[in-house]
């Protein structure tokens, strides 16, 4: 009997039981998209941190430690540093407009501060986006069914898509929360007996250090594509994230928003080290692995006893399990929302809403299955979403929250500029000009699309006698 593979399906077992037990308590579309507004700081800390240990800051970024040692700290640590922002910054600042005008997405922050064409572009860019996240997380969990008993990897896609459309689409955001917490234990409990164990099996952290070949991969700061420059991809993608701001909308006050998010921030700074710990002891430990992206699972399964390493299996179950979760709240909340309410249905009733979200969740878990079966890497998938999340969304949710005077014109032009910059830069040999790769040269022309338009429209204005 495969251990690893019962403890794995019962755990899944349990997830989905809680989740449809949540769900019938779920009556409106308010309680689904913003859990009433009441979360605390425990659930808004918890929600959000198992958020964001998903595929990229488990399998992926031990992926990257595999190969690039050290530097892929830069992964997981440049989403801290963005959540870090967005807590004491960006977040208590869009709680406050969705508290303020009763918001439940994004796109109902874009359409009140623009209007409902910047909303519908936004929803239609980020379902595109969301999707290949979502395949992320789903590839990571293929990996693991695959090392633990030898799944195609159609087989652990299905199998994880299917686990996280039925409890999110039964309870939205008040089952994920809740769900959240259990994931969030399993996650670090896994973890903390993993790490002495391993770490014992390669001497030490000193043993580490000595055994590995390379030594550019003890550089801190680049080495191979990763290092500081993920910053400028992740940064703003944890700034701006709609999955993460309507996570926000469900706290109960500001100062939840404050604590809660910046904290989660900070513990991201220190589990970034994590993941690129295990990659470089797989590396010692299985140095000719058929894929990088093997190494978290290969390295648990393999290295550590049976249970402990049921157990951190399960933690890492748990990491792609509620980022995605997460992103079906994207893909859901946009559908029924941004586009079928404020499109297709004006006076959709509350009912409605909530059967159009929920179908939304199950259409979004179908799709993301296609996808992952379809890409080929965790990385590769979730470098499209941060892409066109940071290049779309970054300078318009900024700037129409500290620049009053910008108006639509501008956030169509930073839209605009940003995807053709993004889309153009591809076409270059070698991708960009060195440090400047695709998604920083979407950056700049969305900032610089923006800037012209908005210096023009004052140019324009005609000056009062």
């Amino acid at each position: 009997m495969n251990t690893h593979l019962v403890f794995l399906l019962a755990y899944a077992a349990l997830l989905t039981l809680l989740g449809l037990g949540i769900g019938r308590l779920v009556k409106s579309s308010g309680t689904f998209f913003v859990a009433g507004r009441k979360l605390g700081p425990v659930l808004v800390f918890s929600t959000l941190l198992a958020a964001n240990i998903g595929a990229g800051s488990t399998v992926g970024a031990a992926g990257l430690g595999y190969r690039d040692g050290l530097s892929a700290w830069w992964w997981v640590g440049s989403a801290g540093i963005g959540s870090i922002v967005l807590g004491l910054w960006v977040g208590p600042k869009m709680w406050e407009a969705a508290a303020r005008h009763n918001l439940y997405t994004v796109g109902d922050y874009l359409e009140r501060r623009y209007n409902k064409t910047v909303r519908g572009i936004v929803a239609a860019l980020l379902w595109v986006g969301t999707l290949a996240i979502l395949a992320g997380q789903l590839i990571a969990l293929a990996w693991v069914l695959h090392v633990v008993a030898g799944l195609p990897k159609y087989a652990g896609c299905l199998v994880g898509g299917a686990v996280m459309t039925v409890y999110f689409t039964a309870g939205g955001l008040l089952a994920s929360a809740w769900i959240n917490i259990l994931q969030l234990i399993v996650l670090l409990v896994g973890f903390a007996l993993a790490i002495p164990l391993i770490l014992s099996s390669v001497g030490g952290f000193g043993g580490l250090m000595t055994s590995v070949a390379d030594p550019g991969a003890l550089n801190f700061w680049s080495h191979g594509s990763s290092g500081w420059i993920y910053l400028l991809l992740l940064g703003p993608a944890f700034i701006i994230s709609p999955g993460l701001l309507q996570k926000i909308y469900g706290a109960r006050d500001r100062r939840t928003v404050q604590i809660a998010v910046t904290s989660q921030g900070v513990v991201l700074l220190f589990f970034a080290f994590v993941p690129v710990f295990f990659g470089m002891a797989a590396k010692v430990l299985y140095p000719e692995l058929a894929d990088q992206e093997l190494a978290l699972p290969t390295l648990l399964k393999d290295t550590l006893p049976v249970y402990v390493g049921s157990l951190a299996l399960a933690a890492i179950f748990s990491a792609e399990i509620s980022s995605a979760d997460a992103i079906l709240f994207m893909l859901a909340t946009s559908l029924s929302q941004d586009l079928y309410r404020r499109f297709f249905n004006p006076d959709a009733s509350d009912r409605q809403v909530l059967m159009a979200a929920r179908l939304a969740a199950v259409a979004g878990g179908v799709l993301g299955v296609a996808l992952a079966i379809a890409l080929p890497s965790v990385i590769g998938s979730l470098g499209i979403f941060y892409s066109l999340l940071s290049v779309s969304l970054f300078v318009p949710v900024i700037a129409g929250l500290y620049l009053r005077r910008s108006g639509t014109p501008e956030a169509l032009a930073a839209i605009g500029g940003g995807i053709l910059f993004l889309l153009g830069s591809h076409l270059l040999p070698g991708g960009g000009f060195g440090l400047l790769r695709p998604f920083v040269i979407g950056l700049i022309g969305a900032a610089g699309a923006f800037l012209l338009v908005h210096l023009f429209m004052r140019w324009r204005k005609p000056v009062k006698s």
